[in-house]
């Protein structure tokens, strides 16, 4: 039996956080949902999980302030940055940051199946 990622998605937005949890696990993901970046650090002690996906633009810690945190306590878990924003660059600064990619909203669920299996590869 295969084994079942866990996914984290942290995202401002409580429609599209719950819509994107309700899709993860429909594909066989055991996903989780946090509405901001501090809520899910709050419980990570808590939980474990395969990799994080976080909107970049969100009140208080955004994306980038969470992967430098997590990279700073030495985290490999891999990160997937989403946004609604299309600015110059910003896909760059996401893999500059180390993320896995960065998807712009709307997107399809093929770009985010791939997404998944990049940032799961061993």
């Amino acid at each position: 039996m295969p084994r079942i990622h866990s996914l984290i998605v942290v995202d401002d937005d409580v429609s599209f956080r719950n819509a994107l949890v309700a899709l993860l696990d429909s594909m066989d993901y055991d996903a989780q949902g946090f509405a901001s970046a501090e809520a899910f650090l709050a419980a990570r002690a808590d939980i474990s999980c395969d990799c994080v996906i976080t909107d970049v633009h969100m009140p208080g810690m955004n994306g980038f302030d969470l992967q430098r945190l997590l990279l700073s306590c030495n985290s490999k878990v891999p990160m997937i940055m989403i946004t609604a924003r299309a600015e110059p660059g910003l896909e760059a600064q996401a893999l500059a940051s180390g993320a896995t990619c960065l998807l712009k909203k709307p997107f399809e669920s093929g770009a985010l199946i791939a997404c998944i299996e990049a940032a799961l590869k061993p």
